[in-house]
């Protein structure tokens, strides 16, 4: 009998199995049958200091008892308040807009570089910009800046088109910058949104600190808004806070969402400078910003939110990060000498290579193999076609990365 599930990103008709998982402790994940699974890629990336970490769970169930759901248009309360105030002494960036997931913290982004425009009477600055590879989330706005391919082909003739900078490979970064100064020259130019310094689904592609500084100086440089999606890259993933801190950028728009509770709740925020919020800002109400959702700044999530903001200041966790990394690093070292693995690359805590095969890519026949290979093994390794990487807690014991690691150099048997 058919689970009534239909799973995302789940092609059910491969008959793949769908483990239930019953409870979850730091980088563990507990079967009905009672084996344990390494969670190696953080639950898709959100859970940065373990699963049911005590500080946030604690915030959670005392939240719930108080004050769970609130209509956020005209009301407020206490978790909201706090978590803002904390974001925005994290990021610089004096408002905090809520919304609840990746994808939607990407369009509040592009609704509010578009409505800042047409507030100031430059409404013929519709035009988006996005990198090459780039994967912004799965609702229409944030499929149209992502790239065009099996993600979104069904569904092309919902999406509006944007300008497109190839990814800036190591030696080839000049094809990146003339592009997007062209682009920004233009006078119908919007914005420009950029994964920093990783961009994740659409690879594990990395690239340096010094071009996503001059990227945001070209930008800046035309007057033209430049929005960092850190939804995925935020919360310590490449080895600080946000990305943009190691190119010392800071956005006039910023996504952030995963990590933004501990990986324990849906929740994303889209900051904005003072100049975004200003030209919304009018006893007009035409220009009010006309986006919600029902469950924006969920107080329970707030408050699991405001209790991770608490782990980052009282508990060491930059120094976990830094040993994470170190870790990662020694495991890239050992993994560039395995035979059929090529590009080991890392940022941070991630860790991504590609295996050799002759059609690689998202569809990649290898990809179901390695799924199964490293499910048989106890570890949660969910690859990108011919792409597998780690981006695990950052509670992950030494033991665990390295059953992770020697399984990637293991899982070249399957390229026989």
């Amino acid at each position: 009998m058919r689970s009534p599930i239909w799973h995302p990103f789940t092609q059910h008709g491969l008959g793949e199995p769908i483990p239930l998982i019953t409870r979850a402790e730091g980088a563990s994940l507990y079967t009905q049958d009672g084996d344990r699974i390494v969670d190696a890629i953080s639950s898709w990336w959100v859970t940065t200091h373990g699963h049911a970490y005590p500080p946030i769970a604690r915030a959670i169930a005392e939240q719930a008892g108080k004050l769970d759901q609130l209509i956020f248009a005209g009301w407020t309360h206490q978790p909201a308040q706090d978590l803002a105030e904390g974001l925005v002494g994290i990021t610089g960036l004096p408002y905090a807009f809520f919304s609840d997931s990746g994808s939607t913290c990407v369009e509040v982004a592009l609704k509010m570089a578009l409505g800042h425009w047409r507030h100031l009477g430059q409404g013929q600055r519709q035009r988006i910009a996005v990198m090459q590879h780039s994967y912004h989330g799965d609702t229409i706005g944030a499929m149209s800046i992502g790239e065009r391919g099996v993600y979104n082909a069904a569904y092309e003739p919902l999406l509006f088109a944007v300008d497109t900078v190839p990814f800036p490979h190591a030696g080839a970064e000049q094809a990146t910058y003339d592009a997007l100064a062209a682009f920004c020259a233009s006078d119908d130019a919007a914005g420009f949104i950029v994964e920093p310094l990783v961009l994740g689904a659409g690879g594990m592609l990395f690239y340096p600190p010094a071009v996503l500084a001059e990227m945001a100086r070209i930008c800046a440089a035309h007057g033209v808004l430049f929005i960092a999606d850190e939804v995925m890259t935020g919360w310590g993933r490449t080895g600080t806070m946000l990305a943009c801190d190691q190119a010392g950028v800071r956005p006039d728009i910023l996504c952030l969402a995963k990590g933004i509770t501990g990986g324990a709740l849906p929740l994303a925020v889209t900051m904005a400078s003072e100049a975004i919020y200003e030209s919304h800002y009018a006893p007009d109400r035409s220009k009010t910003f006309f986006h919600s959702s029902s469950y924006t700044a969920n107080a329970i999530a707030c408050a699991a939110a405001v209790a991770n903001l608490g782990v980052w200041r009282d508990e060491p966790v930059q120094q976990r990060i830094d040993t994470l990394a170190a870790r990662q690093a020694a495991g890239a070292a050992m993994l560039a000498n395995v035979a059929g693995v090529e590009n080991v690359r890392q940022c941070g805590t991630i860790l991504a290579l590609d295996y050799h095969v002759p059609q690689g890519g998202y569809l990649s026949g290898l990809q179901p193999r390695l799924l199964a290979f490293f499910r048989e093994r106890g570890l949660l390794i969910r690859p990108l076609g011919n792409t597998a990487y780690l981006m695990p807690p950052y509670s992950i014991t030494p033991e665990d990365l390295t059953s992770c690691h020697q399984a990637l150099a293991e899982a070249v048997e399957l390229l026989a």
